[in-house]
């Protein structure tokens, strides 16, 4: 069982041709509205990844709390920890190049009631050997309560540095797995690495330490983790991204599935990197998620 504990959003999504510079003005070519947020995102996926999960988080009370929970809904997630907060939905506006790169600004409103006091309550109703996903997408005292009532329980928690904070390198100290991309891991081992050698020298640094596992995704390069002192790679597929948001929470969510299968780290690596890849090909976060008959097939 897979409880993510995280944000729920409606993202506003414009494409334009070239990304706007500080300043400037960019004429758009599309608008449309998608659901979205990491935690939202990521439940999906694991959901979508053929798991039972629950969504913990939070909505408004506006037009925008419903059309945000209905894909994860549809898909059978469990909702009934999602709360009615007094702030509005939370909203990501969100601006996509031709070549897939975007931009991202993000309005917590909803997400930014959760407390510690609702982390415990989450983890209370979950199980040892249960997996706990997590992001910074809400408050950072709600996440590290969580993370230290999971280690308390034996849940097994995966933790995301996106969106990147001050707190992210001292909340991923508290985590069994932790996963970045390249520059959110050069953060959180405070060695810029130079070179693919150098970040498998910085893994092997922090693993050493820590015993903790690390994953760091690679966009196109694929996915380099360290895991019971052994390094692992592996790629995706090779594709013509169309839009890249929501690549790295399909990927946390099916490596989340994956492990909740029983796959091997290996495996559960592979099978999320495909995933992430297959979600560059359509539009919007929750969208372009693939269905794990599609991954497996691909794979």
């Amino acid at each position: 069982m897979i409880t993510v504990f995280g944000s729920i959003n409606m993202d506003l999504i414009a494409t334009t041709t070239e990304l706007p510079k500080p300043g400037e003005t960019v004429p758009g070519q599309t608008f449309s509205t998608a659901a979205g947020g990491k935690g939202a995102n990521q439940a999906l996926a694991a959901r979508r990844g053929g798991s039972r999960v629950k969504m913990s988080g939070a909505v408004g009370s506006d037009t925008f709390a419903q059309p945000a929970l209905a894909l994860l809904d549809d898909a059978g997630t469990d909702l009934s920890s999602v709360l009615k907060a007094s702030e509005p939905t939370g909203t990501a506006l969100i601006l996509v190049g031709s070549n897939g790169e975007n931009m991202i600004a993000v309005i917590p409103g909803a997400n930014g009631t959760i407390t510690a006091d609702e982390a415990v309550k989450t983890i209370g109703a979950m199980s040892a050997g249960d997996i706990l996903m997590l992001q910074l997408e809400i408050p950072a005292i709600a996440v590290e309560a969580a993370l230290k009532a999971a280690r308390e329980k034996g849940v097994t928690t995966i933790f995301n540095t996106a969106p990147f904070t001050q707190d992210a390198v001292r909340l991923s100290t508290l985590a069994d797995i932790v996963v970045a991309n390249e520059t959110e891991f050069d953060l959180v081992s405070g060695e810029p690495a130079s070179s693919a050698e150098a970040r498998i020298a910085a893994l092997r640094k922090l693993h050493s330490q820590s015993g903790q596992t690390f994953v760091v995704t690679l966009g196109g390069d694929g996915v380099v983790a360290i895991r019971d002192g052994e390094i692992l790679k592996t790629k995706g597929l090779t594709i013509e991204p169309v839009d890249t948001v929501g690549a790295g929470d399909t990927f946390c969510g099916y490596l989340a599935a994956s492990l909740d299968q029983g796959l091997t780290f290996a495996q559960a690596l592979r099978r999320a990197a495909v995933a992430g890849s297959l979600a560059c090909l359509a539009r919007g976060a929750q969208p372009s998620i693939p269905l794990a008959e599609a991954v497996d097939q691909a794979i």
